[in-house]
């Protein structure tokens, strides 16, 4: 979609309700309840991170950014995910925190981002954080710089792939938990999207949908 159409699409956003949980759980890992119940007291007292879903042009057409992270031990490790990261006692809030990691991990500039929208949180069970997802736009294409130890790919995907119905299945993947099972997961630029990033990805989607 050409990037000019998406600005004056996205401009209605602001005012409208988010789909929520009904729409992140569309993209659920099976198990995600289960998980959910077993920790709700360690939900209580969750670690708090921000991430930014960012769209920009590339060539007149819309993008977004997803970045592919390192191989470390860790849960999230060589994960497919949004640049973010952990709030830190310097950030004035999580909106904040996402900027300030978008910044550091692919090098966009924090005074060219306008944020549109807070989306829903999601509370990540294998880490014990909750994430606060944020719709940003750029309106120049990034230089992007990737964090050298923290990311090992940076992820252009155009608008057009990212809401065809056609890159979501199902498939098999081993879980931070050593269990194979069957999952939903977006299939972008060759990449498999799942877990916490596909319930995020899927409230972005059905946003964007309601005014495209």
């Amino acid at each position: 979609m050409n990037f000019e159409t998406f600005i004056k699409s996205t401009s209605k956003i602001k005012n409208l309700n988010l789909p929520g949980e009904t729409s992140q759980f569309k993209m659920s890992p099976p198990f995600r309840k289960k998980l959910e119940e077993e920790n709700r007291e360690k939900m209580k007292h969750t670690k708090q991170a921000g991430v930014m879903a960012l769209f920009y042009p590339k060539n007149t057409e819309t993008h977004l950014i997803l970045i592919l992270r390192k191989t470390y031990k860790g849960v999230h490790s060589a994960q497919v995910g949004f640049p973010g990261g952990r709030f830190e006692t310097d950030d004035p809030n999580l909106e904040y925190t996402a900027l300030r990691e978008t910044f550091e991990e692919v090098g966009v500039v924090i005074d060219t981002v306008e944020v549109l929208k807070a989306m829903t949180p999601l509370y990540i069970p294998p880490s014990n954080f909750t994430v606060a997802p944020f719709f940003g736009i750029t309106h120049h294409t990034p230089d992007f710089v990737k964090q050298d130890d923290e990311v090992e790919d940076v992820i252009e995907v155009k608008l057009t792939d990212f809401l065809d119905d056609a890159n979501v299945s199902d498939i098999s993947v081993m879980t931070s938990y050593e269990v194979e099972l069957e999952v939903p997961a977006f299939m972008l630029n060759g990449y498999v999207v799942w877990g916490a990033t596909a319930m995020m990805l899927s409230e972005l989607k059905d946003l964007l949908k309601k005014v495209m």
